[in-house]
């Protein structure tokens, strides 16, 4: 266990805070540890020896007993110290559980191919391939031209874990806990603008968010989370679209007697009267509805 110098003394993490965290997540492998997970660039450079494209590191919002992590490793952060590096090792049963052989299944290969991530033109079928079947999601362990085994455990299942944990700072700031708490459930929480005034909650989405599907998935749990953390009166979310100006130098056409062509939705114009023979003119042709 390394100490370092605690940015606060207001006692040991209690089940859940809102924290800055800094951790490391290790599966015991048969070629030596694996990471499952880390905040640190560095660690992940060290085992992965290229980063994807795109990924963040540094300390994260975290909340304490929130899910994040397997219970039995929540429960380890309960009780530690700000500034204090813990260091440990679960058992399979407090991390990813055991391996379950009946989570292991058979499928023919005509089963397979109807799924749709394998209708796709860029799907491929290999070992380790993971499959969303019947609502769960598994990886392929065998495969022949008729059969396809796939495994339903969790990845890291059966697997000793090791997991170290820095606790920076406790989030306490209301404005502060609503942002860590967009962060934990959907990201991008600097992109929100957070309001908070007389005990309501004021979000408002940002364009990006506004057509994301992930975002409305998330929307209720983000709710949930707000209410039982800050206990609001009310949260409201703010979605603004902006009609876009004209380009500079844009002119409006000028009204003609042409006849124009009514946009789609639009009421036909009415017939317009012939002055030289005093009758209706004969109607545009009736739109298919």
């Amino acid at each position: 266990m390394t100490t370092h110098p605690s940015p606060s003394s207001n006692g040991p993490i209690a089940d859940g805070e809102l924290v800055s965290l800094d951790f490391e997540l290790w599966a015991e492998g048969a070629n030596g540890p694996e990471l499952i997970g880390t905040s640190r660039e560095e660690v992940a450079q060290t085992a992965l020896g290229q980063i994807p494209a795109g990924r963040k590191f540094g300390a994260r919002p975290h909340l304490v007993g929130g899910g994040f992590f397997p219970a039995g490793i929540e429960k380890s952060l309960v009780g530690a110290a700000l500034g204090t590096e813990i260091e440990k090792e679960f058992a399979p049963a407090d991390a990813f559980g055991e391996r379950d052989p009946k989570l292991i299944e058979l499928f023919s290969m005509h089963e397979i191919e109807r799924l749709p991530e394998m209708r796709r033109q860029d799907a491929h079928l290999d070992v380790g391939t993971v499959l969303t079947i019947r609502g769960r999601e598994g990886r392929v362990v065998t495969l022949t031209q008729a059969r396809v085994r796939v495994d339903f455990n969790p990845p890291f299942a059966g697997r000793k874990v090791r997991a170290k944990f820095l606790a920076h700072a406790r989030i306490v700031e209301p404005t502060e806990q609503v942002r860590a708490l967009l962060e934990i459930e959907y990201g991008r929480s600097t992109e929100f603008h957070i309001e908070i005034r007389d005990h309501v909650v004021t979000i408002k989405v940002p364009d990006r968010a506004k057509f994301d599907p992930a975002w409305f998935t998330e929307k209720p749990r983000v709710v949930d989370r707000v209410r039982t953390q800050i206990k609001p009166k009310s949260i409201r979310f703010v979605e603004e679209y902006v009609t876009p100006a004209p380009e500079a130098g844009a002119k409006e056409s000028p009204a003609t007697d042409a006849a124009v062509t009514p946009t789609p939705g639009e009421a036909p114009a009415p017939p317009q009267k012939d002055s030289a023979a005093g009758k209706n003119s004969a109607p545009s042709p009736a739109r298919p509805q």
